[in-house]
């Protein structure tokens, strides 16, 4: 038989206006996904949420998904992991995902909880700045389109990477996918 979830509270998710569990750090991603909209200038249909990211370990399909993607001009630019505590700890997580989530890395990586934030140059793995002031507006990203650089990763670091984003992403518990999400 298997096991019995905890009932859950649902919310609006507000990108997509789909009812999602208000379990894990759903609450912070909601105040990204706000701020992305109202003080960054990103509209919805440049987020995506729960992007679907799959990769083959050892001859076993593993399946996630990152919290939220932003694309301009049809690229992808922002990844983000929403995430409850010590942010500096999902630094690894969310830069592997940028280097994975298809043919080519996005170039920004940011980890936030709502409150604060860091970001992160996802080709070097560099720390670029903290706070939600560091999170570049929709206006900035545009304005300087042309300098950010959209990479392949490298064949003989895609395992490794996903090697780190498997191990990572593992830790998670309380997420909608555990809940039956994804």
């Amino acid at each position: 038989m298997p096991p019995t979830l905890k009932p859950y509270e649902t919310l609006a998710d507000f990108v997509t206006g789909k009812e999602v569990p208000d379990i894990g750090a759903e609450e912070n991603r909601q105040v990204v996904e706000r701020l992305l909209v109202e003080q960054k200038g990103y509209g919805r249909s440049e987020i995506e949420v729960e992007v679907p990211i799959e990769m083959v370990i050892d001859a076993e399909i593993y399946r996630s998904a990152v919290d939220l993607v932003v694309a301009l001009r049809g690229r992808r630019v922002m990844a983000f992991r929403c995430a409850p505590g010590a942010l500096a700890s999902y630094e690894r997580e969310i830069v592997a995902a940028a280097r994975l989530l298809g043919r080519c890395q996005i170039p920004i990586a940011v980890v936030s909880d709502g409150k604060s934030a860091l970001v992160y140059d996802t080709l070097s793995g560099r720390h670029i700045d903290e706070g939600l002031d560091a999170i570049p507006a929709r206006a900035e990203l545009l304005a300087r389109f042309e300098q950010l650089e959209f990479k392949e990763l490298p064949a003989e670091r895609r395992r490794r990477e996903e090697l780190i984003y498997r191990t990572y992403d593992r830790e998670r518990v309380n997420t909608a996918r555990r809940a039956g999400g994804v």
